[in-house]
Parts: C-alpha cells; sequence; structure tokens
C-alpha cells in the first residue's frame, strides 16, 4: 500500500457517500467504492456456498510459535488471515478499497491528519468477549512496538498517536498527512489486549491466540501440522464482507520438507490444492491416471496483480557485490531465454520491472513529473536512467549470450579483475567466489546452467538448498551471497517501499532490504511513493523508483505469469465470478465442499 497528501490540498479519500470527512462504510482511493453501504456480499463469493466439509492443504518447512507478529521463529501458515479480523476488509475486485468489517464506521478528518473508527458492537473474539477501543488501540501500540517483526513500525511509523474516545470509538492522528495511511491503518489486525497481557502466546507453543476471525485453533502437531477449526459462533458469518467465505468446518496444514515431497503427496491423496510455482511440476507432474480420470484437476487462474520482481538477488554488504559494474556483470551471464524454452516449457515473461505487469513499470525514457523527480538525484543516479529505457539483457542464440559474456568481461576488467590461469581474481590474486543460498532444491537445475555461464568468466560459484528454518535464520541477518528473492507488489505501492529498498532497513534484522541498498536517490523516491498526493505523483514516483533500482543492478531478473497455476481435487465448488486482485489463498477461502452440497 501507500502513502499521500499534502497539507494544502484536500484530503481526497473517497467515503461510501462520495463526501470526505463523514463516516462511511467502506474508503477507497479511486473515485468510488464499487459496494453501496447495504451490500449483500462480495460478487466473486457465492450465496450457493454451504458450511461444512474439510479442506487439507499444503506448506514446506515447518513452524515453531504461535504469534505472527513477532519476529524470532515462523508461525503456521494463515493463521493471521484465519484467526484475526481487521478493521476493514480488501475487496478483491478493485483496487485500494476498504469496507469496514471489526469498524462500522470510519471517519477521516478533512484535513487527512486523524480519522475516527466506530467499533460493531456485534464484534467478539472468539473467547466470547467483546472487542472495545481498547483492544484496537492495544493492536496498534503493539505493532508499532519493539517486540513486533520490523516490518510493522516501519508500516505504521506515521500514525503519531492512538487515543480511545470511548468504550466504541478510537481515533489516530497522523504525523503528515498522507493519502493511503487511513488504508493502511483499516487493515491492522485487532488483538485481545487481555490474551495477549496474560502472556498468552507471545511466543512459542504456550496457547494459541485469542482472535476475533472465522477461525480457532484446533490440533496443533509443531512443525508437522496444524488444524484450525471454524467457529460457529463467528460474529461476524452473516456480514456481508463474509458471507459466502471460510466455508470449510475444518483446515488442515499438512508440512512437507520441500515442493518436490509435496507433489507426490498431493497426488497420493494426502491434501487437496497445489498451487504449482515450478513450470516442470506443471508440465510433466500434473499427469497420470487420477488427472485423466477427473479425480484431480489442474487450471491456470487468470489474475490482475502486480507482479512486482522476482530475481537472483546480491548482497551488496558483501565487499564482492558493493560495484555495480560487477552487478551487472553477473547478470548478464544469465540466459533467461535458453532457460524458459529448455526448463520452463515456455510458461514465463521476463520480468522487466520492479512493478513488472502494471502500468507503474518505466517504458520508454523519462519525462514529465517522473523526470522531474529523478532531475533532483541526478547527480548521483546512474547516467542509463536517463538515456536508456530498462530492459533485461537478451540471449536469443549462442551469438548474444557470447557478447554479452564478453561485456560482462569488459565489466569485470573496469572493476579490477582479471583473468589468470582461467581465475578470475582481484589484484592481490584472490579468486572471485560466492555461494547461492537456496531453500527450494528444485532450483538447482535453474542455477546450473547459470553457474556454467559464470565459470566461463572465471568465478567460482556453488548453489546449495538447506531447510526452511535455517534458510529463514540467515536471511533474518543476511548471512548470505546470492540468494533467490521475490518482492510482490499491490496496485498502490506505498509504505512497504521503505522496508524493501531504504537505508534505514538496510542493517535492520529481518527487514527485506536484503539487497543491503544505501542509496539518497532511492531512499527519496521511496518517500515520494510514500508521500505522492495523487495518482498522476504516484505513478511517476513508481517509474521514477523502477528505473532508479534497476540500474543498481541489485539483482538478475527472473520471470512471472499473469496467472496461478492450480491442481486440486474434483471435491469443491468456487463462484462463477473471479476476483481479480487475490492470492491463491485467498481465492480458496471463497471454495465449499461439493460433498456438503450435495
Amino acid at each position: 500500500m501507500r502513502h499521500f497528501l499534502s497539507v494544502i490540498l484536500l484530503f481526497i479519500l473517497t467515503l461510501a457517500n462520495g463526501s470526505t470527512g463523514y463516516g462511511a462504510h467502506g474508503i477507497t482511493l479511486n473515485g468510488e467504492l464499487r459496494y453501496p453501504a447495504d451490500f449483500e456480499q462480495f460478487e466473486y463469493t457465492s450465496s450457493d456456498a454451504v458450511k461444512g466439509g474439510e479442506l487439507v492443504l499444503h506448506g514446506t518447512g515447518g513452524f515453531d510459535k504461535m504469534n505472527p507478529f513477532t519476529l524470532k521463529g515462523t508461525a503456521p501458515d494463515l493463521i493471521e488471515m484465519l484467526l484475526f479480523d481487521s478493521l476493514g476488509v480488501a475487496s478483491l475486485d478493485e483496487t485500494s478499497a476498504e469496507y469496514g468489517l471489526i469498524a462500522q464506521d470510519i471517519e477521516v478528518a478533512e484535513d487527512g491528519l486523524s480519522m475516527v473508527y466506530t467499533i460493531n458492537p456485534k464484534a467478539r473474539f472468539s473467547d466470547g468477549s467483546p472487542v472495545t477501543a481498547e483492544d484496537v488501540k492495544f493492536s496498534f501500540d503493539t505493532l508499532k512496538g519493539p517486540e513486533v517483526h520490523p516490518f510493522y513500525p516501519y508500516y505504521y511509523r506515521d500514525i503519531k498517536e492512538i487515543l480511545v474516545l470511548d468504550e466504541m470509538r478510537v481515533q489516530l492522528s497522523f504525523s503528515q498527512p498522507n493519502r493511503e495511511l487511513p488504508m493502511i491503518a483499516t487493515q491492522v489486525p485487532v488483538m485481545s489486549r487481555a490474551g495477549y497481557e496474560d502472556g498468552e502466546s507471545r511466543d512459542g507453543f504456550p496457547k494459541a491466540p485469542i482472535g476475533s476471525g472465522p477461525y480457532v485453533v484446533g490440533k496443533v502437531k509443531p512443525n508437522k501440522s496444524i488444524t484450525y477449526t471454524r467457529n460457529p459462533d463467528y460474529w461476524a458469518k452473516d456480514h456481508p464482507t463474509r458471507k459466502g467465505m471460510f466455508n470449510f468446518d475444518k483446515i488442515t496444514i499438512e508440512y512437507y520438507k520441500d515442493s518436490v515431497v509435496a507433489v507426490e503427496a498431493f497426488k497420493a491423496g494426502e491434501f487437496d490444492i497445489l498451487s504449482v510455482y515450478i513450470a516442470k511440476q506443471w508440465a510433466r507432474d500434473m499427469d497420470g491416471p487420477a488427472f485423466s480420470s477427473g479425480r484431480l484437476k489442474k487450471d491456470l487462474f487468470p489474475h490482475g496483480n502486480n507482479a512486482g520482481m522476482q530475481g537472483f538477488l546480491m548482497n551488496s554488504r558483501r565487499e564482492l557485490f558493493s560495484d555495480r559494474k560487477v552487478r551487472r556483470a553477473i547478470g548478464l551471464a544469465f540466459d533467461f531465454e535458453w532457460t524458459n524454452e529448455a526448463l520452463f516449457y515456455g510458461q514465463y515473461t521476463r520480468a522487466d520491472s520492479f512493478f513488472s505487469n502494471s502500468y507503474l513499470a518505466a517504458r520508454q525514457l523519462p519525462e514529465g513529473l517522473e523526470l522531474e523527480y529523478l532531475n533532483e538525484y541526478r547527480d548521483t543516479l546512474p547516467a542509463e536512467v536517463f538515456s536508456t529505457p530498462p530492459a533485461p539483457p537478451a540471449a536469443r542464440d549462442w551469438r548474444e549470450l557470447r557478447d554479452n559474456l564478453q561485456q560482462a568481461q569488459e565489466l569485470l576488467k573496469e572493476a579490477g579483475y582479471v583473468v589468470k590461469d582461467q581465475k578470475l581474481v582481484d589484484s592481490q590474486g584472490k579468486q572471485f567466489e560466492f555461494e547461492i543460498l537456496l531453500v527450494q532444491p528444485t532450483f538447482q537445475r535453474v542455477m546450473a546452467p547459470f553457474v556454467r555461464n559464470l565459470e566461463k568468466l572465471g568465478m567460482k560459484v556453488q548453489y546449495r538448498a538447506i531447510d526452511m528454518t535455517l534458510y529463514s535464520s540467515r536471511l533474518k541477518k543476511f548471512d548470505f551471497d546470492m540468494i533467490v528473492m521475490s518482492y510482490g507488489q499491490s496496485m498502490s505501492p506505498g509504505n512497504e517501499q521503505r522496508n524493501f529498498w531504504h537505508s534505514e532497513a538496510a542493517d535492520k534484522e529481518g527487514s527485506r532490504n536484503y539487497a543491503g541498498i544505501r542509496s539518497p536517490a532511492i531512499d527519496g523516491l521511496v518517500d515520494k511513493v510514500i508521500y505522492a498526493r495523487n495518482q498522476e505523483q504516484l505513478t511517476a514516483a513508481c517509474k521514477a523508483l523502477d528505473r532508479a533500482l534497476w540500474y543498481g543492478y541489485y539483482l538478475v531478473p527472473n520471470w512471472y505469469m499473469s496467472g496461478y497455476r492450480i491442481a486440486y481435487r474434483d471435491k469443491f465448488f468456487m463462484p462463477e465470478v473471479l476476483p481479480k486482485y487475490y492470492s491463491p489463498s485467498a481465492l480458496f477461502m471463497t471454495w465449499w465442499s461439493r460433498e456438503k452440497a450435495e
């Protein structure tokens, strides 16, 4: 999400009645809300959905805590979605819209410096206790405090003060006008103050947290499985933002060592749905008698999501990767075209932006407001930002790959490296050597040809896969040379960009600035994204940031798809209308059991 506004301009956050400064059932950044105050349910849900049955999903690695908000350890999948209701709910068929859930009324001040939430008097936690303004304040204070994952304080940093006005109303004050901040605040998960202050689930496994969401924690086997049980007394089961959703009596997540083991377990009937992220598995493994008989199905579910960026990310904290020329040279050694055809069966599109598959991607040469933003940092930005549209290097045949490798050799030479006895060495004779850390063993077949090309440059490169727990720990501490990293993006980027790219996050353990970026220009452009006052400024700032990141060569761009590859057992009904902006887990929450319906 993102931030906005200037004190001088009218706060243009549009409420349900088309006004500003008045209470409403929802808020949006894009004109009018799609759904009126009296809407019955979202269009991508079904009134035919029935409750019952069990959904079994899978995870990889494991989990060792029950608190999803702390840095240490790994929480089970879906715990935040299923246990914690938020003040509002995002619509999955429009961008930047939130509809009140725990907040039955949302009032934003005309100057954009404060807002008031009125809590739905029906809202209850799973233990039956009412949700109060004190709980909402406790939730904000906790997520802005020192004990949580550093993402949250970054995300909510511009919330200056939280005041309890009375038992059912809470007021937020902002440090500066910020167009998206009311949207961000409305997404906060509401926690039970009494439950957490009693020491419940601060960390570890003593108790499951008390939430206000549709499920409670049932059976738990640490690092092996967790079962969520639908709360029959869920306070919002008839709320328009919840109708037709969360239909299964039980949702169980079984954990497997890696995706290869999980595929075989899925085909053996151990769980119900498999989101496939490996092209070879989709093309070769989703086959056999179960699929030909119709017992198992596979479909590509299209989406309109901003694809963001995935790439082979280099840790610029390492001296080896501190030089932009070196990082660029490494990128020239990746042959995407061969990889896509030989290994991926032509399923992917090359990532060409940090906002791939969206209107926010930088194209052509910068102009207008975008150029104006970039000119502020012209002295510190690479010249290519102004002269060359971003585009990944192509290698459509062996000749182009050879040319790319020759160009890489020249760049490495300029950076002070020479080849001696077929080894790339620095001025002290030390060989250029690094390790690629993986968590998915299947990525090794992708790395093998990439590493062969790097070896042609005289580099010594190793790659290995480690278990999820150790991998997560090393990432939090930035203890790696190169990793495969994805940066998902919304259609309205904002505060999270500070956690991704800003200098403040470079040495903050647990942040997602894995590349170790420290750039005053990028810092400034991140702020322009966060504090854009309107769509024009947001678009210009995102494109400018895109160019600055691209020509920093912090990662080797990978690929994306504009759809989800999903295989599933033939035991589900699903709505006729598909949402546009969604994750697979959000999609599954609109499905229901065929057995129960029949």
